[in-house]
């Protein structure tokens, strides 16, 4: 029996919507890809830092040095973008940020709806958290297990999966 007061609608167990066995051309492939994925978005998101670091560098010998004290401004500024990327990227329609997108993969819940904005930003957080903390283990942890899916995936209930065009390529080899 559904109970209309819980917390999104229904006190139901959902199943999960991306079966490795009986469905495996979701998950092929999807580690080395997400890899990938991370360094062009790793890209995406360093030129930009990396041109407003040459604009401030420039800036201090145009204005006696007073320019460099921007660059205090330049971690803050870096973490900020990086999280305003992930939320329109990977919180957005697609569930993709644009490596993602590139690659061909997606992040979505366990149960299969897309990522919304605030869990898109809990989701890098928690990986740059415990990646800091936990080095090896964040990416060991999917080598084991049957969906490919991270340690903060496993923390936050979300799936990496290949796109349904991906997929069905894979499903017609």
């Amino acid at each position: 029996m559904s109970d209309p007061f819980a917390f999104g609608g229904s006190a139901e167990p959902r199943p999960y919507a991306y079966d490795p066995v009986a469905e495996p051309e979701y998950f092929r492939g999807v580690l080395w890809r997400r890899f990938v994925a991370f360094l062009i978005d790793a890209f995406i998101i360093c030129v930009p830092v990396g041109l407003a670091a040459l604009v401030i560098f420039v800036s201090g010998f145009v204005t006696f040095g007073l320019g460099w004290l921007l660059f205090g401004l330049l971690s803050p500024g870096f973490a900020i973008w990086a999280l305003v990327y992930s939320a329109l990227t990977l919180g957005g329609r697609d569930s993709a940020t644009i490596g993602m997108r590139v690659m061909e993969i997606e992040m979505r819940l366990w149960y299969g709806p897309p990522m919304y904005t605030l869990l898109a930003v809990l989701s890098v957080v928690l990986f740059w958290v415990s990646f800091s903390v936990l080095t090896p283990l964040v990416v060991i942890v999917g080598l084991f297990n049957s969906r490919k899916r991270l340690l903060h995936d496993l923390l936050l209930g979300t799936v990496v999966t290949n796109t349904e065009a991906r997929a069905n390529a894979l499903r017609r080899r």
